[in-house]
């Protein structure tokens, strides 16, 4: 069963870079629907309202099937696409992106356009948090302490983190599992433990892993 992660923005960030005495400031949100995108785009427009240009790319859906972007008035094609292109090269789902642009005096030319929004783009995803969104399932872990070390160490090389614990006469883990690993991992642990292991998988969710904590989507 194949398990894609997916790609999200969890929280949004900006970043700026400076091009021959102009400005380019990027800003990013997340979104689901076209009307999110076009209410930050417009918020943006108002807060540098005196900039000579707020271009634009979002993408949204599933498989990325809402896809809008504008030069706002530079040449056509140097800033919305190639904007737009960062986007989908880094594969990430659900996100606008505003680059602001303040002239400073000198031309640039189509290239030299290009590559400072795409530039500005990448600087806003470096200060901006990018999630990996995955299926997964639940799994609480019953076991005898005996098999506690055995149990970690099987988690540790799985790379699965522990969500909750609880030591009374049992031990019980409680651990989120990706979809398409969830077999492989009780298996492994049951021959880890000799069989002595219990299980109890829950309802499948949408989750991911940020900063080594679980995230339930």
């Amino acid at each position: 069963m194949e398990n894609r992660p997916v790609k999200i923005l969890y929280q949004g960030g900006s970043g700026e870079i400076v091009e021959k005495k102009s400005r380019f400031i990027a800003t990013l949100e997340k979104i689901e629907t076209e009307e999110e995108a076009l209410a930050f785009i417009a918020r943006m427009k108002k807060q540098y309202w005196d900039a000579r240009h707020n271009c634009y790319a979002f993408v949204a859906g599933t498989n990325q099937e809402l896809q809008r972007c504008s030069d706002d008035g530079e040449p056509n094609g140097t800033a919305g696409r190639p904007m737009l292109d960062v986007l989908l090269r880094e594969d990430i789902h659900n996100l606008v992106v505003v680059v602001t642009r303040y002239f400073g005096g000198t031309l640039l030319g189509t290239g030299g356009l290009v590559r400072a929004y795409q530039k500005a783009v990448q600087e806003g995803l470096k200060n901006s948090v990018i999630i990996e969104k995955m299926q997964g399932k639940l799994l609480t872990i019953v076991a005898d302490y005996n098999s506690v070390g055995k149990i970690q160490y099987i988690l540790a090389q799985e790379e699965i983190a522990t969500m909750d614990s609880s030591y009374t006469d049992r031990v019980e883990l409680k651990v989120m599992v990706p979809l398409d690993r969830l077999t492989g991992v009780q298996e492994a642990i049951t021959e880890g433990t000799n069989g002595t292991a219990r299980f109890q998988v829950g309802e499948q969710v949408a989750f991911a892993a940020v900063k080594g904590e679980i995230l339930l989507l």
